[in-house]
């Protein structure tokens, strides 16, 4: 059967940025198509409700603390998850931050700093040791690397976190590269989606009409339809996909 084909079952997924928003919904979405799944995030009371979905959904959850830019702790929450769970098949770089919206001529060092600590360099740390657990077992794997429309086109007023998912967008293409063909590796480019993330912008009411003048679906995606797009990008579905950008912007970067 062709749908077979996009089952994750017998596999083990760890998804950074899972206690909320996009993070929390390909979670779950894995679960249901049958993965084991570790959300890991900073918040771990909100990392339990993801937990329960998953254990709702039919998976195994196994939830953990971690703050993607400290390499000890990474490498700590590898060897936990697969003590736990067994080896890991799936890694979706999903943690990020936004916390800039002005123009680029206002923004400070330390804010600059922080967006690409965690937008790039924590994914780099996570996807490393990925890529050396899968390695050294002779293995395969998927590395998914959540980049934003605004990895593809300009995101005006948002200059740092553009320019971090821009970096995403040429990291997963360069490991692409390079860990082929053992592990596949795709970046996914969301872009207005129905989050806390966006619920600024969303609820300003001409920043939201300007917004969705760009959209020519003319709306804001909904979590899980983004968290379909992963599920794909695990799946042997996409047994020869790499090295690709899967845009799911409602038709932004074709204008």
């Amino acid at each position: 059967m062709v749908l077979d084909e996009f089952s994750l079952s017998d596999r083990v997924a760890v998804v950074t940025g899972g206690s909320r928003g996009i993070g929390e919904e390909i979670a779950v979405a894995m679960a249901e198509a049958g993965a084991d799944v570790a959300p890991v995030a900073r918040s771990e009371d909100a990392l339990e409700a993801t937990a329960e979905r998953i254990e709702d959904a039919g998976g195994t959850a196994h939830p953990r603390p971690l703050d993607v830019t400290d390499e000890a702790a990474v490498t700590a929450m590898f060897e936990e998850v697969e003590d736990s769970l067994g080896d890991v098949d799936v890694l979706v770089n999903n943690a990020g931050v936004n916390p800039f919206f002005g123009n680029a001529r206002d923004l400070d060092g330390e804010t600059w700093r922080h967006i690409l600590e965690v937008n790039v360099t924590g994914s780099f740390y996570c996807a490393r040791e990925f890529g050396q657990r899968v390695h050294e077992r002779e293995g395969t794997g998927s590395l998914i690397n959540l980049a934003s429309v605004g990895g593809v086109v300009a995101l005006p007023y948002q200059a740092p976190y553009t320019a971090s998912k821009h970096a995403m967008v040429g990291l997963t293409k360069s490991l692409a590269v390079e860990w082929a063909p053992a592990i596949r590796v795709n970046a996914l480019a969301p872009g207005y989606v129905k989050t806390d993330f966006t619920k600024g912008v969303r609820e300003n009411e001409e920043i939201r009409a300007d917004l969705l003048d760009t959209i020519p679906l003319d709306r804001f995606a909904e979590p899980d339809e983004v968290a379909a797009s992963a599920v794909y990008l695990a799946s042997d579905a996409a047994g020869y996909v790499t090295g690709e950008v899967h845009v799911a912007d409602g038709g932004i970067a074709a204008q």
